[in-house]
């Protein structure tokens, strides 16, 4: 383990074309506070930097303290502060110093922007130079066998990409009756759907790019029943599934009673949906917290009829049912 502090140096190169620098500057010229000016070989000049003393672990001097949370990162182009996201152009990369997005939809291998490559992505590399009517468009391509290195100043939009991992399904739908099955009025309806990761959760994902990582973890809340009658019925839980022994019973935690038949309606049923409500909890390796809430919806139809009397004829004639409807 290293011990003592370890000394960062950002090395901010400021352009000579702007005036900041210039081959001749001194070492021992003043700086501005928390710079310094070091030189650097490689360029034959002199270069503004900005220095930092970071504790590091078994550092004497940080006994007793709790280790430092990792700071944000900031988004610099030559050293001065750059905005981390545009609309228009994507989200800013340091190392490539301009804003990055992937190109939808990405090119042909024969396009001489993969520069022989069959993996990774085409990128469109853009920022802004020049001020008021100077201002214009500087922009290139870009290929990457991964991610860039953007600095993502929001991490909802990496918990967004969490979400998407998830493929998040629609509620496994089930009933008593159930489809091709007649229930009767005023007789109880149960509702239920089956539990799976993708339908129910609990479900962890987890979105990173260069120096940032967001975690989301999905679960259902309730599923909202709507009826197709007017009513919707809110259960908090998946509902219970119903078998024989249960006999005429309501369900205890989701369930339902029709008031009419449903051979008024199209298909003569009640048209059925269930929609899940799913609560997302996420969290980044910054610190950043948050919650989502997401919906995932499916359809079913349930049928239901009337008991219906039997007509006896008192002189002895033949027993007559009263006509139906229009559902066979």
């Amino acid at each position: 383990m290293l011990r003592g502090l370890q000394r960062v140096l950002l090395v901010l190169v400021l352009a000579a074309s702007i005036g900041w620098l210039h081959p001749t500057v001194s070492s021992a010229q003043n700086a501005p506070p928390g710079y310094e000016w070091v030189w650097d070989p490689l360029s034959g000049t002199y270069v503004l930097v900005l220095s930092a003393k970071i504790p590091v672990d078994g550092d004497p001097g940080s006994k007793g303290h709790p280790p430092k949370q990792p700071k944000k990162p900031t988004c610099q182009f030559n050293g001065a502060a750059q905005a981390c996201t545009d609309g228009a152009m994507g989200n800013w990369s340091n190392s490539q110093q301009c804003y990055m997005s992937r190109e939808e939809p990405q090119p042909p291998f024969s396009d001489p922007r993969w520069q022989g490559h069959t993996d990774g992505s085409i990128w469109a590399c853009a920022r802004k130079q020049g001020y008021d009517l100077g201002e214009h468009l500087v922009s290139r391509w870009v290929w990457l066998p991964g991610e860039p290195d953007t600095v993502v100043i929001d991490p909802l939009t990496l918990a967004y990409r969490a979400i998407a991992a998830m493929r998040l399904a629609k509620p496994l739908v089930r009933s008593a009756p159930g489809v091709g099955q007649i229930g009767l009025v005023n007789m109880p309806v149960w509702l239920w759907v089956e539990k799976t990761e993708s339908t129910w959760g609990p479900i962890t994902r987890s979105a990173t790019v260069p120096g940032l990582s967001v975690t989301a973890t999905a679960q259902v809340e309730a599923i909202n029943w709507s009826m197709g009658d007017g009513n919707t019925i809110r259960c908090e839980g998946a509902g219970t599934p119903y078998d024989k022994s249960r006999g005429v019973k309501d369900s205890p935690d989701c369930g339902h009673r029709y008031k009419k038949a449903s051979r008024e309606l199209s298909d003569c049923s009640y048209p059925v949906t269930a929609t899940a409500q799913w609560n997302i909890s996420w969290q980044s390796t910054l610190g950043d917290t948050g919650e989502l809430s997401v919906t995932q919806q499916a359809a079913t139809q349930l049928r239901i009829g009337e008991a219906v009397p039997v007509l006896v004829d008192p002189d002895g004639g033949e027993a007559v049912a009263p006509a139906k409807g229009g559902c066979g």
